[in-house]
Parts: structure tokens; sequence; C-alpha cells
């Protein structure tokens, strides 16, 4: 007669795998994702300057792409200090960079409009003469070959120095005028091609420094394509609005949604 243990003892070994199971253990799992800590930095663009109401100073809106990313995709705003009016040197002096450190996981930054004098060239397209126009858009395009990309080097370092383990998204600026839909104050549809062409080169040049220092470009152009400042359905901002030439509130939306598609939380740390 054959011993009964041979028989059981296999069955007795699966149930003792299968216990544990039974019991309703599983294997341990992993920690939990933590929040990304964001920090947003800049100038008017990033502030949400355009659409009131604003904080007492820079210009700060709750319209502002950063404010709209809080919460998002378990991103969390720790500092806002983007400023109305910020240039690469003011964002340094003006003390944007203490908002940096090695805790910061995210960054984002919209810098370098206010210092080739952007607005000037379009003003005088929009006001002047051809030939102040055609001058304007000169003098902004040499600033931004010769001057611009030494500056952004610049602040760019400081940024990656600050926070050195956060992934950098650097936002670019949108084409102001559709001229498909013909002139705009003094501006024809030639001056505001011309003046698009001038957003491309900006954009192209901060794409470019933005690369060079392991930083990601966020590219609005193609979201604001229709909707320019001469367009049935703008989401800029006219030359008599007090934010003018400035996103409205449709348009923080589409920094909102070009930032939140750029960003994948499964890379951060």
């Amino acid at each position: 007669m054959k011993s009964r243990s041979r028989v059981t003892s296999p069955a007795l070994a699966v149930l003792a795998l299968l216990v544990p199971l039974l019991l309703g253990t599983a294997p341990a799992s992993a920690a939990p994702r933590q929040p990304i800590r964001y920090d947003a930095l800049g100038d008017s663009y990033a502030s949400g300057y355009g659409v009131p109401p604003y904080s007492t100073t820079c210009g700060r809106s709750q319209s502002a792409y950063a404010v709209q990313l809080d919460g998002r995709k378990k991103i969390d705003l720790d500092d806002f200090v983007a400023c109305a009016g910020a240039t690469t040197t003011s964002l340094v002096s003006g003390g944007q960079l203490t908002a940096l450190d090695a805790g910061t996981d995210l960054v984002t930054l919209s810098i370098g409009g206010n210092d080739i004098g952007w607005s000037s060239a379009v003003v005088a397209c929009l006001a002047g003469s051809d030939a102040q126009c055609a001058g304007g858009l000169a003098l902004t395009s040499a600033r931004i070959r010769t001057a611009l990309p030494g500056l952004l080097d610049t602040v760019y370092a400081k940024v990656a120095a600050g926070a050195p383990d956060a992934q950098v998204f650097v936002t670019g600026y949108p084409r102001l005028f559709s001229p498909e839909y013909g002139p705009y104050l003094q501006a024809s549809p030639a001056e505001q091609q011309a003046l698009n062409d001038g957003a491309d080169l900006l954009n192209g040049v901060i794409a470019q420094v933005a690369a060079a220092h392991g930083f990601r470009f966020v590219d609005v152009t193609k979201r604001f394509e229709g909707h320019g400042v001469n367009s049935p359905e703008p989401w800029v901002l006219g030359l008599f609005d007090p934010g003018a030439f400035h996103p409205n509130a449709d348009g923080y939306e589409a920094y909102t949604a070009a930032v939140t598609a750029a960003v994948n939380p499964s890379t951060f740390r």
C-alpha cells in the first residue's frame, strides 16, 4: 500500500504557495510618484499679463499658463515669479532665480522679447511709415541675431545652475498677425508677414540656445494660426487694449495646452 504522504506532499507544496495569494498578500508595489515641484519664471507672457485682475506687482494673472498647469499631471506650482517687463538681465537682478533650488523638478521660462525691442518694431509698423516699419524690423532682427544668443546663454546657464536636477521648458512667442485677413491699422499684409517672420526668427534663436543647454523649446505658433490680432477670433489683444499684443484668455489656454502636452510625468525623478 502506497504512503499517502507521497500523494499529498505536492498538493501541500502548491497550497503553501497559494496561501499568501488567498490571504490577499500581493507583491510590494512601487511607491506613489511624488508631485512635480514647479517654478515659473519669465516675462509678461509668463506672468499672464493681458488678462486682469493682476497681482500688485509684476502683472501676474490667474490666467497665466503656470497657474493653469498647477494640479495637472501631478504638477505642484511652488513659486510663480514671472514678471511683466522682465529682460534676461532683470530676471536675474530682480531675484527670480532665488525660486530655484535642488528640489525643483520643473521650470518654465519665457524671456527674450523685451531684450530686442520687439514692441517698438510692432508699433513702428502699425503707426509709422513704411520706412519706419522697415527700419524697426531691421534693427530688431539684428539684435536677435547678434545680441540675443549671448544674453540667453548667460541666463540659461544660471537657471541650470539654480535647478540642477530640473527639466526646463522654454516657451516661445506667437505670431501676432493673420495677414490673410487684410491690413491692420497702418500695417499691410506684407508688413504683417514680415513681423511674423521676425517672430519666427526670435523663436528660432531661443530654441537653438535652449537646446544647447538641454532645455526643451515649446513652440506655440501653430496653435495661434488663424488667431492673430486682426482675425475674426483673435487670441492676441489689439493695440488699443491695455494689454496690447499679449495673449487673451484663449491665448493663454493655448499656451497651457502646449506646455501640458510637452511635459511627460514619467520622465521626472
